[in-house]
């Protein structure tokens, strides 16, 4: 049966083991690029302006997820019928491939590289893996900004969020919630998909409501055991400014780092700009490293959480 409490918790251990020793899948194999297609294809036939834009991105937010959710389900169903090792190889490496802890890791190391070495050409190319915004006229300080608000923010989006919808709902959940994340991060927001986008953006807000929150808290937790980080700041920073950002759920984590790190966050835009944090330094390259180490320290409570939780759902079902 699908809810298999025991075996899902090994395939979620092994999941992680495999995103920390192998990283990321090749393009073509990789689901999350499958549903990206899947998005764009939907995308390029559907209406984008009023009415009919607005239905039609609420029949997509309902139904590209429900595909892929059931396609989870019937194939988590047959691997179980097979054997639970099966179930337990195919699922976690499937699993794997809707979160991330290794690549955000990675990329975010590669930043702090080019910066250590005062390569701005090489740390702008770089950061459009990791931020929407134009890169070409980032300051050094403005690039470590930016990339510590990425690493903070995508703590809950990246893999928590992901392991906790798979811990209540096994691989339907966690490819339910890639596919609206994936269609918030295409399609969900302002500009030509104001109204094709809306229901998908509003769906990613809702879905990410409590991982969002609970990703704030252990980040919290986090920054009373790291070296460099202060508890109290985090703690004052993320509940007085967590509501600063256009994202309901983005806020929660920035700020909490912005405060651990006793640091200000900015993001310059006269429209959904934002100031996270207090000037109490000059951000510096470190911080990157210290905003890994935190996503790691967090990724391990989340994980403890999740298993847990998969663990109480088994126990249940």
């Amino acid at each position: 049966m699908i809810f298999s409490g025991t075996d899902d918790l090994a395939v979620l251990f092994l999941a992680v083991l495999i995103d920390l020793v192998l990283g990321e899948p090749p393009a073509r194999f990789h689901p999350t690029v499958w549903m990206g297609r899947h998005i764009s294809f939907v995308e390029k036939w559907s209406p984008k302006k009023n009415l009919l834009g607005l239905l039609a991105g609420l029949s997509i937010a309902i139904t590209l997820p429900a595909i892929w959710g059931t396609g989870a389900y019937f194939l988590s169903l047959w691997l179980q019928d097979v054997n639970s090792l099966a179930y337990i190889l195919v699922g976690a490496v499937l699993l794997k491939t809707t979160f991330s802890v290794r690549m955000l890791h990675r990329e975010a190391a590669l930043v702090r590289g080019h910066l250590d070495q005062g390569d701005m050409e090489q740390v702008r190319a770089r950061m459009s893996s990791l931020v929407s915004r134009d890169p070409s006229e980032l300051t050094a300080e403005q690039a470590t900004a930016a990339t510590v608000e990425s690493v903070s923010e995508n703590i809950n989006d990246s893999f928590l969020a992901p392991w906790l919808f798979f811990a209540l709902f096994g691989l339907p959940g966690a490819f339910a919630y890639r596919m609206i994340n994936t269609l918030d991060s295409m399609i969900g927001y302002r500009g030509v998909y104001e109204h094709l986008g809306k229901a998908s953006a509003r769906l990613d807000d809702l879905v990410n409501l409590i991982p969002a929150r609970l990703a704030g808290l252990l980040l919290v937790a986090a920054s009373g055991i790291l070296p460099g980080q202060r508890i109290a700041g985090a703690w004052r920073i993320m509940w007085q400014h967590h509501g600063r950002t256009q994202s309901p759920n983005a806020g929660w984590t920035m700020s909490g780092m912005a405060g651990a790190l006793g640091v200000e966050l900015q993001k310059v835009d006269p429209d959904i700009g934002y100031t996270l944090g207090e000037p109490n330094r000059p951000i510096e390259p470190k911080d990157i490293t210290r905003a890994v180490q935190s996503m790691y320290l967090v990724a391990l409570f989340g994980l403890a959480i999740a298993l847990a939780v998969a663990y109480a759902r088994g126990s249940i079902f």
